[in-house]
């Protein structure tokens, strides 16, 4: 019986030191050394903790400075408003483009984008997108297909929609400033830049109870090559956007010389 005590608690002994030297095999470094004693190996071990730190790795992000790649970013939705040498209001030979101040709209957004990362702070990038202007007119007008100038007839027509529109490739070039990430992990930005576009095509879209729905394709005397300076900034993935065209909406048409656009809205995936 004694010898069977013995026995148990030995074993006893041995499984805990066993799992006891799992578990510190885990957090523990071990440093052994053999010494032989008469025709015998014993074991000996010296254990020493590591300090947390230096087990668990620093991870610091890098972030490439140059990309190129797809996106779909900068989802601009917000309203036009057309400048006739310097004044809101349309001048009297501009007085047939008359439009719903409420129902004219600019909708663009970017697919492709090039750029270089200076730092955090800094980054300058060339996109490439497209842009529609949709004028939607006041009267019962029809803008004429082919004309020489920009020219229109009269209808006997109560159009339930007359929208009036152009769509263009945009190529912005940006200059992106950015905080530092707040509590939140989020930051403010605000981009500056030129941007140009090179005229898709032009469209007149009619709904009414008399004729249905129509439409027209023409350039209809649009400005083959724009360019002007916008500017955006928000917080996060939300912000607001202005932008000014330097040249005229339309050329090769005396009449509408000095009739410019200015759009502003809001960013959507800055």
């Amino acid at each position: 019986m004694k010898r069977l005590l013995i026995s148990a608690l030995f074993c006893g002994l041995l499984s805990n030191a066993f799992a006891q030297s799992k578990l510190d095999s885990a957090t523990t470094q071990t440093d052994t050394s053999r010494i032989k004693k008469h025709g015998y190996k014993l074991l000996f071990s010296l254990k020493t903790k590591v300090a947390a730190d230096s087990v668990k790795p620093k991870i610091v992000k890098k972030s490439s400075k140059f990309n190129f790649g797809i996106t779909f970013s900068r989802f601009d939705l917000g309203f036009s408003r057309l400048i006739d040498n310097g004044s809101f209001t349309l001048s009297t030979p501009n007085k047939f483009l008359d439009y719903k101040g409420g129902k004219t709209a600019y909708v663009g957004f970017d697919v492709l984008q090039m750029g270089y990362r200076f730092n955090p702070y800094f980054k300058i990038y060339l996109a490439g997108g497209f842009d529609w202007t949709l004028i939607r007119l006041r009267q019962n007008i029809t803008i004429q297909e082919n004309a020489s100038t920009l020219t229109y007839t009269t209808d006997n027509v109560n159009y339930d929609k007359n929208r009036f529109s152009a769509s263009y490739l945009r190529i912005p070039l940006a200059f992106d400033f950015r905080t530092k990430d707040d509590k939140r992990g989020n930051k403010f930005h605000v981009t500056v830049g030129p941007e140009i576009g090179f005229l898709l095509n032009g469209k007149v879209k009619q709904i009414s109870d008399e004729m249905g729905k129509k439409k027209f394709y023409d350039n209809y005397h649009f400005t083959q090559f724009k360019y002007g300076a916008y500017a955006r900034a928000g917080y996060k993935n939300l912000g607001l956007f202005v932008k000014y065209y330097q040249n005229g909406m339309f050329e090769n048409s005396p009449n509408q010389d000095g009739l410019k656009s200015m759009d502003f809205g809001l960013t959507f995936g800055l």
